[in-house]
């Protein structure tokens, strides 16, 4: 069943996994720390961090890998750099045409970011996207009190570009994501990213799944009941 929604006036954009294809950069630079203090890091750990903001991440693997709590500053640390060192060696990972799609909706609408990633990892793949222009607006969970799938930083989003939750519409990728969107009271659509799927059950959660970005007409979106 679909449900009359109120007319959306603003778009909120996940990063990780909707405009960068980063996620494989994420489980890659954990696997390489994770051996260099001779551990091993897997596909079902990265799951267990998606979604949660740095120090839930990095409480999680310290958790994981076997090491003691105060490491957690240099684990967050590490990972963080990691990350940002790849966007400076070798350019953002782009999905297909999410940067220009980007660009057409941020056109048409108040448009901001709300991700778990740290905020010097937003701050460089908007700036090797070119999309720091376009995307005024930028949320890391680090930010606020909880990470998704809590709705905080949506929440957080919706306040700053100053358009209540229920007219915002969510862009994500991700179960936690969606979770988060709609415990904020938003329309959220789900574009499934190829290399790193979404958990079973995000599709059912969604109000709308489309294939690619560049698909999205949120005009046509509608609140499922």
């Amino acid at each position: 069943m679909v449900a009359e929604t109120a007319p959306l006036e603003a778009i909120v954009f996940d990063l990780d996994g909707v405009l960068v294809d980063s996620e494989i950069w994420w489980h890659e630079v954990r696997v390489e720390w994770a051996a260099s203090r001779g551990r091993e890091w897997t596909t079902e750990d990265s799951h267990a961090v998606m979604g949660a903001n740095s120090p839930g991440w990095a409480r999680i693997m310290r958790e994981r890998l076997g090491l003691d709590p105060d490491e957690e500053p240099e684990i967050e640390r590490a990972i963080v750099d990691g990350v940002v060192d790849r966007y400076r060696r070798e350019g953002p990972p782009v999905i297909a045409g999410a940067v220009e799609a980007t660009r057409r909706l941020a056109a048409a609408y108040p448009v901001a970011i709300a991700s778990s990633a740290h905020a010097d990892v937003i701050r460089v793949a908007l700036e090797m996207t070119g999309l720091d222009a376009t995307i005024p607006i930028a949320v890391s969970s680090d930010e606020v009190e909880h990470g998704k799938p809590a709705p905080d930083v949506y929440l957080e989003a919706a306040r700053r570009l100053r358009i209540a939750p229920e007219r915002c519409l969510v862009v994500e990728d991700s179960l936690n994501g969606i979770r988060a969107g709609r415990a904020a009271g938003m329309v959220v659509v789900l574009v499934p990213n190829e290399h790193v799927p979404p958990a079973p059950g995000s599709a059912e959660l969604a109000d709308l799944v489309v294939d690619h970005l560049d698909q999205l007409d949120p005009s046509a979106v509608r609140r499922r009941a």
